[in-house]
């Protein structure tokens, strides 16, 4: 295996930009961000809320159906990420009784629905529910994401843990997504302390995101996420960036069905723009510097170079393999 030495750690403060020019908003959105055009920092994420917050709410039954809209992979299975055990069929594997990983897969709050109460929209907004297998999703219970060397639980092949947070500023239980969707976890979180600032519960009471309890929210309504909590969801979406396989046509699916649409996705970087090195800078719909994280030299770590094929659980493949799959550095649907 030829390999190339770097030299590098990511340097969360340190940024550059590239702008990146629209007719109006990214991914067919139009007009959709224009309220927010202008603002920057606290006032961006109230805008946002106020654009983002208003959607279709769905019934708990109908996320089956949406599942299979949203969640599906290229070959037709569930895209499940929690677990790599066992492909599963939309249906046929559905909810139902499980003992072991790979049984069945079911609904996942993965902002966990005790930290808001189990209130209505949140319960059923698609932007946070995925499909996941039962029992991953169940030795998750509703712990916090964090880092973990997983002394409690692992599943199959390591893919997620579940043991104390190593992450600087919290040492309670905490569950470990894998690297792959690590990001795509962060900005599911910055879109449900953005989109929930403020809203209408399903009895039709006006409440603020103030009246959720975790380890990861801060009671505020700005920054919104704890100190540790949007330190590591920051680092997670800059190293694993927006999946152009995965996150962008997902965002476009739940619009379809929401009718509304997570701005973390549609502008990559968005969030610095909220909490980090940028939210001086103010916020353009259709004319967006999308921040670019510079890597500083600190650590060793060997980057294959060969272009060797692997699967999401870390083994080599050849390349007839079906599916998601990292070479280079690169994630990608190989087809």
């Amino acid at each position: 295996m030829k390999t190339t030495h770097l030299l590098m750690t990511l340097t969360a403060t340190l940024l550059l930009t590239a702008t990146q020019l629209f007719a109006q908003g990214p991914n067919d959105s139009g007009t959709y961000y224009q309220a927010a055009d202008g603002k920057k920092g606290a006032e961006l994420k109230t805008a946002l809320c106020g654009i983002i917050n208003p959607h279709t709410q769905r019934t708990y039954k109908q996320l089956w159906t949406d599942f299979q809209t949203t969640d599906k992979k290229p070959n037709g299975k569930v895209w499940d990420m929690y677990s790599v055990k066992r492909e599963m069929t939309f249906g046929t594997d559905q909810a139902g009784s499980y003992s072991v990983e790979g049984d069945v897969y079911n609904r996942e709050h993965s902002f966990p629905k005790s930290w808001f109460n189990d209130e209505y929209p949140m319960y059923t907004d698609l932007y946070h529910l995925y499909p996941t297998d039962g029992k991953v999703n169940g030795m998750r219970s509703n712990h916090p994401f964090g880092e973990t060397n997983g002394e409690d639980y692992k599943s199959y092949d390591n893919f997620s843990k579940l043991g104390n947070n190593t992450y600087p500023g919290y040492s309670g239980t905490v569950f470990e997504p894998n690297d792959i969707y690590k990001g795509d976890f962060a900005r599911t979180y910055f879109y449900m302390v953005t989109a929930y600032e403020s809203y209408v519960n399903g009895n039709g009471q006006s409440k603020q995101i103030t009246s959720w309890s975790c380890p990861m929210l801060d009671g505020k309504i700005y920054p919104g996420l704890s100190d540790w909590a949007l330190s590591m969801l920051m680092k997670w979406s800059a190293n694993d960036p927006v999946s152009a396989d995965k996150e962008i046509p997902r965002n476009n699916a739940v619009y379809q069905i929401q009718n509304n649409r997570n701005p973390f996705i549609d502008y990559p970087g968005l969030e610095e723009y909220i909490w980090g090195s940028m939210k001086d800078v103010a916020f353009s719909y259709d004319n967006y510097q999308q921040p670019t994280a510079i890597m500083n030299v600190r650590t060793e770590r060997t980057v294959p170079t060969d272009n060797v094929m692997y699967n999401m659980a870390g083994q080599v493949v050849d390349h007839a393999y079906k599916g998601l799959v990292i070479m280079n550095g690169r994630k990608f649907f190989n087809k």
